[in-house]
């Protein structure tokens, strides 16, 4: 199993508990082949440059084991999904 970590940008027009929804979502994807070792929220940030016309994000970076084809499925469900403005996956043993 290898190291990653995600950071993903949800939309600040959501509620809380959609916030919480997507996180959890985000979890159960990598629980179903692999294991989530730290979920870190940041909280409402301003972003770098607009996406979206949208000024603002709520950051998560959460880091995980597991299997090479993992972070695959993981970046095709969030490009579908409406809440997630950007995500990055990086393996972290890989930038070593």
């Amino acid at each position: 199993m290898n190291s990653y970590e995600i950071l993903f940008v949800l939309a600040a027009a959501l509620d809380d508990e959609k916030k919480e929804a997507a996180v959890e979502t985000v979890k159960g994807i990598i629980a179903d082949g692999g294991e989530v070792t730290n979920v870190d929220s940041w909280g409402l940030r301003r972003l770098a440059y607009p996406i979206e016309k949208k000024h603002e994000g709520y950051y998560v970076l959460v880091t995980f084991n597991a299997p090479a084809d993992l972070p695959k499925e993981l970046d095709r469900r969030l490009r579908i999904s409406d809440d997630v403005i950007r995500h990055i996956i990086i393996n972290k043993d890989e930038k070593k």
